[in-house]
């Protein structure tokens, strides 16, 4: 059989560069996505970072706000009942009402920083505190309702919240994970 001799015009030689240049360009651009895109995940995973973990530390910012504001005083009074309790009493039902608190949002601590953490501590330290001294200058067997009038009147002074100065850190680091 007779070889045919093949030959192509410049037309054609230039069409066909250029398909193989197009054809190239498409290779190199789906090898550099696939590179940036191994970059990207090595880069989360060095930092700790990604969807799940994420997840879990905004939703332990979520419960600790919870926690700060349950644990204001205002509210702390508003959802403790004190009918029929006289000072003593509803001082301890208070501490049990922060003390369970904190119990039950202590392994949040893992997905927090450390100095926030301190924070969500010291709010409850403080709270304890307040109560225990607004309730020493009380009689034990007075009417909780006088306990509760206290706390309320030590509230209303805005600088006495140290609750607000931690819900504004929790929202002020949660921005930063977002």
């Amino acid at each position: 059989m007779p070889i045919k001799n093949i030959t192509m015009t410049g037309d054609e030689i230039m069409r066909n560069v250029q398909i193989a240049a197009i054809f190239m360009f498409f290779i190199v651009i789906a090898w550099l996505l696939a590179e940036f895109k191994g970059m990207k995940d090595e880069l989360r995973e060095r930092m700790g970072i990604n969807n799940e973990s994420m997840k879990l530390r905004l939703q332990a910012y979520e419960r600790l706000s919870l926690f700060a504001e349950r644990c204001s005083l205002k509210n702390l009074v508003a959802r403790t009942g004190f009918s029929g309790l006289n000072v003593v009493d509803y001082q301890l039902a208070l501490l049990d009402t922060i003390k369970s608190e904190y119990e039950y949002n202590v392994s949040q601590q893992i997905y927090i920083s450390p100095d926030m953490w301190k924070a969500i501590g010291n709010l409850k330290d403080q709270n304890i505190f307040i109560i225990n001294q607004i309730a020493a200058m009380l009689q034990p067997n007075t009417d909780a309702i006088e306990l509760s009038r206290a706390l309320l009147q030590y509230a209303g002074n805005k600088d006495a919240e140290l609750s607000v100065v931690v819900l504004d850190a929790l929202q002020y680091e949660a921005k930063k994970i977002l």
